[in-house]
C-alpha cells in the first residue's frame, strides 16, 4: 500500500501531466488588452527620404483598423442610393482622383465646383480639402457621406446598412473592440487606411536614396525647380528657374508647404476658398498648395480644374497670371511686361522632373485595392 506522500506525489504528477495536456490542446489566444481585445499595430513603413509622421494618439494606425478601413473606403453603401462609394471619386489609377474629370458628380447627377484631390502621403497633412475646412483627416471623412451633392446620405442610414453585413460585426470588432457601428469609428478606420498609403517609390525617390537614377533632363529640371526665377534687375535675385519650391517645398520631400495661397488665377473671386471658412479678407481666393507627386496621373489641374494638362499650368506660371488683393507675393509676375520666360527648353526639363515624381508602385500596390465584400 502506497504512503500517503507516495499518494500526495502520485496526485500531483497527474494534476501537472493534466494541464499541459490541456494546455498543448489549447488554440494560442491573442494577447487581451485591459479593455478585452487585442490590435496589432500596424508596420507603417516610412521611406528614408520622408520626415517622420505624426499619428494622432486616440487613433492609433492597427492591422484591424486598416483592413476594416479598407473595406469602407470602398464600399458604396455609405451613399444613399449605394451606388458610390469614397473610391468612387478617388480611383487608384489616377493616384486617387477623379478619372481625369473637373468635377465630380454625386448620386444625384449633380457636380460639385471643385477638383477632387489626390490621396496619398495624409499623414503628413495639416489641413484637409482645399479650403482647409477640416482640421483633421477624420474630420475629413465625416463630411462627403452628408454633403448634399456628393454622397448624400444619413450617417444614421449609412451606419445601419453597414451593421446589418455580417461580415462587418467581427471587423469592427477586431479593430475597435465593439462590433457596434457609429461614424466616429467608421471615420477613424477610413484614416488608418489612408495613413497607409505612402507615396515615395518613384524614380526620384530612388535617386534621392541611392537607389537608381533619373534622366539628365530631370535632373536639370529639379534644379530649375528649386531656383528664384526671373532675372535681375527686375528680380533682383533673380536666377532664371522656375520659382517652383516656394510653396512646392523639397523639404522633406512631401512637395507641399501645407498653407494657403493666392496663385493669381483671378481677379475676382467667385470661390472665397481658405476666406470662405475663415472671413479673413486677407484669405480670399486662397487655396492649398497640392503635393507634385504623381502630379502627371492627376489632370486637370487647380482647384476647379480649370487646366487640363500640365502645358497649361506651365503657361499659367510662365505669364504670371493676374494680380488681385491678396495675390501671394512668391506670385513676381503679374506685370504683363514681365514674365517667368521658361524656355522651351527648361519646361521640356521641368516636365521631365515632375515625371520622376510619378510613383507607379503606389498606384497598383495591392494593399490599396478594392478587397471586395467583407
Amino acid at each position: 500500500m502506497k504512503t500517503l506522500n507516495e499518494m500526495r506525489k502520485t496526485l500531483t504528477f497527474a494534476l501537472m501531466s493534466f494541464l499541459l495536456l490541456m494546455v498543448g490542446c489549447r488554440k494560442e489566444e491573442p494577447e487581451v488588452e485591459e479593455n478585452g481585445f487585442h490590435t496589432t499595430p500596424y508596420d507603417l513603413q516610412i521611406p528614408a527620404n520622408l520626415p517622420p509622421m505624426t499619428v494622432p494618439l486616440d487613433n492609433p494606425v492597427t492591422q484591424q483598423g486598416v483592413e476594416l478601413g479598407r473595406y469602407l473606403f470602398y464600399d458604396e453603401r455609405l451613399s444613399g442610393d449605394n451606388t458610390q462609394a469614397c473610391a468612387s471619386c478617388h480611383a487608384p489609377a489616377f493616384a486617387f482622383t477623379d478619372h481625369g474629370n473637373q468635377f465630380s458628380e454625386g448620386i444625384d447627377h449633380i457636380k460639385g465646383e471643385r477638383n477632387a484631390m489626390a490621396l496619398f502621403n495624409l499623414g503628413w497633412g495639416q489641413f484637409f480639402f482645399w479650403d482647409g475646412r477640416a482640421a483633421t483627416l477624420e474630420d475629413q471623412i465625416l463630411q462627403p457621406v452628408t454633403n448634399p451633392i456628393e454622397m448624400h446620405e444619413t450617417w444614421p442610414n449609412a451606419m445601419a446598412k453597414i451593421e446589418a453585413d455580417p461580415g462587418y460585426g467581427d471587423l469592427f470588432y477586431a479593430a475597435f473592440g465593439d462590433s457596434h457601428v457609429d461614424s466616429l469609428k467608421v471615420a477613424k478606420a477610413i484614416a488608418q487606411f489612408l495613413r497607409t498609403m505612402i507615396s515615395a517609390n518613384s524614380p526620384f525617390d530612388k535617386w534621392k536614396r541611392g537607389e537608381g537614377t533619373i534622366p539628365v533632363d530631370a535632373q536639370v529640371g529639379y534644379d530649375l525647380f528649386q531656383l528664384e526665377g526671373g532675372q535681375p534687375p527686375f528680380i533682383p535675385n533673380g536666377q532664371g528657374g522656375a520659382d517652383c519650391f516656394h510653396c512646392h517645398t523639397p523639404a522633406g520631400d512631401l512637395f507641399t508647404d501645407e498653407q494657403f495661397h493666392n496663385n493669381a488665377l483671378d481677379s475676382v473671386f467667385t470661390d472665397l476658398g481658405r476666406g470662405g471658412v475663415t472671413g479673413d479678407p486677407f484669405d480670399m481666393g486662397k487655396f492649398k498648395t497640392p503635393s507634385l507627386r504623381n502630379i502627371m496621373l492627376t489632370a486637370p489641374y487647380m482647384h476647379d480644374g480649370r487646366f487640363a494638362s500640365i502645358d497649361e499650368v506651365l503657361d499659367h506660371y510662365n505669364e504670371g497670371g493676374v494680380p488681385s488683393a491678396t495675390v501671394d507675393p512668391f506670385m513676381k509676375f503679374t506685370d504683363p511686361d514681365h514674365t517667368l520666360e521658361l524656355t522651351p527648353q527648361k519646361r521640356q526639363q521641368i516636365i521631365a522632373f515632375l515625371n520622376s515624381l510619378t510613383d507607379m508602385e503606389f498606384v497598383t500596390d495591392p494593399r490599396f485595392q478594392d478587397p471586395g465584400e467583407p
